[in-house]
């Protein structure tokens, strides 16, 4: 099917992929744009775990300060160049990920970085919040749900990107790795709000 230059206009606007790309995510989806989306999207993340096991030993280190000087960040977004470092979209993304971590307060970078016993607290609160109510087979993929719910308004990597809430930051990283062409990790962050109690 023939497709539009302004199919291609609009969905390059919607997703900031290049002219091609997005002519031939319409192409597969039959001139559908959120199925487009999604194509692009699928070879989004392939392209992210090709990229993976690539070295990133360059970056930046950005910092935010809230209009109230109560709460600052500090996060460490590294990349393969120099080049790419500076580059104004891996400013942009340092930028908005600032303003994402101070807004949502991430506890842990990935669900790995999260207390064991936290974890097993969580899951034993879900769990008693069914129990007797639901046959013991369901309980269980209920819990998981519960879980996972958890871990995305916890985990930085899951949750609602603060600019973008039909979007993860994992999405939103995966989007700049395809633009950048190179292997993007974010390495860590720390969040400071006055009056919070430091970690034991």
């Amino acid at each position: 099917m023939a497709i539009s230059a302004e199919e291609v206009r609009k969905l390059r606007e919607r997703t900031g992929q290049g002219m091609m790309e997005c002519k031939k995510a319409l192409e597969e989806s039959g001139g559908n744009p959120d199925k487009a989306v999604e194509v692009l999207r699928k070879k989004g993340l392939a392209t992210a775990q090709k990229k993976a096991g690539r070295t990133a030993a360059q970056g930046r280190i950005a910092s935010y300060i809230h209009h109230n000087g109560k709460v600052g960040v500090l996060v460490e977004v590294d990349c393969e160049t120099d080049f790419v470092a500076k580059n104004e979209q891996f400013g942009v993304f340092l930028n908005d990920l600032c303003l994402h971590i101070c807004a949502s307060s991430p506890m842990a970078l990935r669900r790995e970085e999260i207390p064991a016993a936290l974890v097993e607290t969580e899951k034993r609160i879900a769990r008693e919040q069914v129990a007797g109510k639901k046959p013991e087979n369901v309980i269980e993929k209920i819990v998981e749900g519960k879980l996972n719910k958890w871990y995305a308004d916890h985990v930085l990597l899951e949750q609602p990107f603060v600019k973008d809430q039909e979007r993860s930051v994992k999405d939103v990283l995966t989007e700049l790795i395809q633009k950048t062409g190179e292997n993007v990790v974010i390495r860590r962050f720390a969040r400071f709000e006055v009056g919070e109690t430091a970690p034991e």
